[in-house]
């Protein structure tokens, strides 16, 4: 069952009440920014039962935890929400003795804004215990029709950023989002060393070849780093749920293909402030504008993912290619095109794929609204109606 909540006048779409009531420990992960916080304290806003907010930003909230056992023991009546908990990953494994302890729905919600398969030892600690929900950034289809598909695309789905009252006020946002984050959020994410610089020109480099094939060497060369440097950096963002690294689908074929990922800013937004494009009127001349629609709808489509799926490309060295690739069952079930364009064509190389791929659900999804069927069964739609519709 899906449950819906309210954020300044967005309607997020979760299962954040389901999990609550069917597991002991619910943890919320997503990039920083994205309302993971304000969804935590909505949902149980309404709640009889007491509850206990820790920050582990807070110093004076991390004392409380300095004897964990006791402090979750004495608080078994209450729900306990703790923001940010990969600042102390050691909660993780503290939670499973208590856990087993007492093990009754909705005891603990946790939000981090890391992945947790990168802090060491979560998965773990809390395997059977846990439910893990990503909220991303504002979807499209919780957007509209208060607000249009091209606003969407241009500001991306950071709550403050895409509801800034101007494009100049969406800028400055992003700028303060992206040094901070560039300056301390990465480092205190991972507790790791990095530098600013470095991580913010990998960034501008995946903003300027968005959806282009990864060479990490290539990125070495232009850095002055590694190769093994350039993967650490981009293993931390894509960590921090601000990258992409989409994966080429290859099983079964004799085919000579290409075997490494495909890289994508994750929000538009930021590939936008990141490419310096200043308003949405001035999206439609951009060079990026083809690879910026690329990643806007793959983005969109792997949000909404039916269980059970996987997101892939395929390219042949021959030149047989496809945007994107959904998978079950290790079977290719979807070939998808994307194309900005109102007068979409398709090239031979998109159909000698799905005859290496073998599907017949085949799609092209363009800028226009209109449905229609080519002469090759292929569908031609919408972003919207595609996941509406066909997904």
């Amino acid at each position: 069952m899906v449950r819906i909540y309210l954020y300044s006048m967005i309607k997020r779409k979760t299962e954040l009440s389901l999990l609550l009531r069917e597991f002991p420990v619910v943890v919320i992960t997503g990039p920083r920014q994205v309302g993971k916080t304000t969804l935590a304290r909505q949902a149980v806003a309404d709640k009889k039962k007491p509850v206990i907010f820790l920050d582990m930003e807070l110093e004076s909230d991390r004392r409380k935890l300095f004897d964990m056992e006791s402090f979750f023991s004495s608080h078994r009546d209450k729900l306990i929400i703790i923001d940010e908990v990969q600042l102390m990953p050691v909660i993780f494994s503290a939670l499973r003795p208590e856990v087993d302890a007492l093990r009754k729905p909705g005891r603990f919600l946790l939000t981090g804004s890391a992945n947790p398969v990168m802090i060491k030892g979560v998965a773990e600690s809390l395997s059977g215990r846990a439910a893990y929900m990503e909220l991303t950034p504002f979807m499209l289809d919780e957007v509209t029709p208060k607000y249009s598909l091209q606003r969407h695309w241009f500001r991306g789905g950071y709550p403050n950023a895409f509801l800034a009252k101007t494009d100049e006020a969406f800028h400055r946002w992003m700028e303060n989002y992206i040094e901070t984050f560039v300056q301390r959020d990465l480092r205190l994410l991972f507790n790791t060393d990095l530098l600013p610089a470095i991580t913010h020109n990998i960034w501008k480099m995946i903003a300027n070849n968005n959806g282009g094939i990864l060479n990490a060497e290539n990125y070495a060369r232009a850095l002055g780093i590694t190769g093994p440097t350039v993967k650490k950096y981009l293993n931390l963002l894509e960590g921090a749920f601000l990258i992409r690294q989409l994966p080429p689908w290859f099983a079964n074929s004799n085919k000579r293909l290409v075997k490494s990922p495909k890289i994508f800013i994750r929000d538009s937004g930021v590939h936008h402030h990141l490419t310096h494009i200043p308003s949405t009127a001035e999206l439609p001349g951009h060079l990026v504008i083809g690879a910026s629609w690329e990643g806007y709808v793959t983005e969109e489509i792997v949000r909404h993912l039916p269980a059970g799926f996987g997101a892939y490309f395929y390219r042949s060295h021959q030149g047989a290619e496809i945007d994107l690739v959904l998978v079950k069952n290790n079977k290719p079930v979807y070939a998808i095109e994307i194309k900005h364009s109102k007068a979409p064509s398709l090239s031979d190389g998109f159909y000698h794929a799905v005859a290496d791929i073998k599907t017949t659900n085949n799609y092209l999804i363009y800028t226009g609204e209109d449905e229609y069927l080519t002469k090759h069964k292929v569908v031609v739609c919408g972003l919207a109606q595609f996941i509406k519709k066909h997904l």
